[in-house]
């Protein structure tokens, strides 16, 4: 069966892909396949982000945040946010909101089938499930078919546990989040919690470590209670959510795209939008969707073309997660001497990639020189 695009993986990249086709007036004709294994039902995942202005996904944002804060042991900044705003998006609320809207649409097809093979025969992409062959014009995957190796010496893991917590008297300012809070013991790596809270009485808790490897399940539990407890000074509370992750930070090669007459299109992580300093997707995702979807407007091959700026931030990601994953540094030294020294704003934008080169040179500036120099020589060569 024939179709004009295929999305293979009903997440993140691959419903924000569909969404953006369904709300262009010139696409949203086209026939669409969207392939999982599975339907999108569960609340498994919540999405925060910072961004300027309003976005796409403003009507299912749960909260945002103009103050944030940062805390170590010896270092307390509270700052408050100008040009951006952090936001929270719930997993259920972003799949219940494309899926409903995709409903009106008969050129629209779900079908819930293992994705087993994805290749090119005579300039036509196919699809191969366990029930059938599909072929479209453009495929854009974003399953793990075409992922590198990663391993411990390309790759941490950014692994996490939250708990969405409920308390019986007011216990947060619903106007702060906590954006790291590394007063923590760091023996298995970078490690610091997030607090998000969306009402006086209720708080994302999140437990967040960048290391080799996965802890224990009990490990995750007893770091999210013991914090709740010493740190927050929380007794009495219901938890009524959690929630467990895993994302590559990886210096391996995620391919834009996996063969030469360009079919075949990577989105989401698959693509190498997964920021491998930070584990950051939700804004990468949404910019390279916008990109592709400009250029299946314009009749255009759908693969963004890499940019200067795109190499130049690719190797910043690179040298910052060398320095981590070398040993050099720790996350929470290089994390405490930004926020000690640049004024915040200046931190989300490099962490964005939309800082000027001017701002770019001032932050590398203030970290040690020698570290960042051997690991930054070691990605060009």
């Amino acid at each position: 069966m024939n179709y004009d695009y295929i999305i293979t993986g009903s997440g993140f990249a691959g419903l924000s892909l569909l969404y953006r086709i369904l709300k262009d007036p010139v696409l949203q004709t086209k026939k669409v396949l969207v392939l999982d294994k599975t339907e999108k039902k569960t609340n498994d995942r919540t999405w925060c982000y910072w961004e300027k202005g309003k976005g796409l996904f403003e009507p299912i944002v749960t909260h945002e945040w103009k103050e944030l804060e940062f805390l170590t042991s010896n270092l307390t900044r509270r700052f408050k946010l100008d040009q951006y705003s952090y936001k929270m998006i719930k997993g259920i609320d972003f799949y219940n909101h494309v899926l409903n809207f995709s409903q009106a649409f008969e050129n629209v097809t779900f079908k819930y089938e293992t994705v087993k093979q994805i290749q090119i025969e005579n300039d036509i992409a196919f699809v191969e499930t366990e029930n059938a062959t599909y072929a479209a014009e453009y495929i854009f995957n974003s399953t793990t078919l075409f992922n590198p190796k990663i391993n411990t010496q390309n790759s941490l893991l950014q692994h996490f546990e939250g708990w969405i917590i409920k308390t019986k008297k007011p216990s947060f300012n619903s106007k702060i989040g906590t954006l790291m809070d590394f007063r923590l013991n760091q023996e298995h790596g970078t490690t610091f919690m997030y607090v998000l809270p969306t009402s006086a009485k209720e708080a994302l808790v999140e437990y967040t470590l960048f290391s080799e490897k996965v802890l224990d399940k009990e490990r995750y539990k007893v770091a999210l209670e013991n914090y709740i407890k010493d740190d927050l000074k929380i007794e009495d509370y219901e938890i009524t959510h959690k929630e467990f992750g895993i994302i590559p930070m990886s210096l391996a090669d995620f391919s834009r795209s996996p063969n030469s007459e360009k079919r075949i299109i990577n989105i989401g992580t698959a693509g190498g939008y997964t920021k491998a300093s930070s584990g950051y997707t939700f804004q990468f995702i949404q910019k390279n969707t916008k990109e592709i979807l400009n250029n299946l407007r314009k009749g255009k091959p759908p693969n963004p073309k890499i940019t200067f700026r795109d190499h130049r931030f690719h190797w910043y990601d690179r040298t910052l997660l060398e320095v981590i994953i070398s040993g050099k540094m720790t996350g929470k030294e290089i994390f405490s001497i930004l926020f000690k020294k640049i004024q915040p704003e200046k931190i989300l934008g490099f962490l964005a990639n939309e800082s000027t080169l001017k701002d770019d040179i001032k932050l590398m500036n203030c970290l040690p020189k020698t570290p960042f120099l051997i690991a930054g020589f070691k990605q060009l060569i």
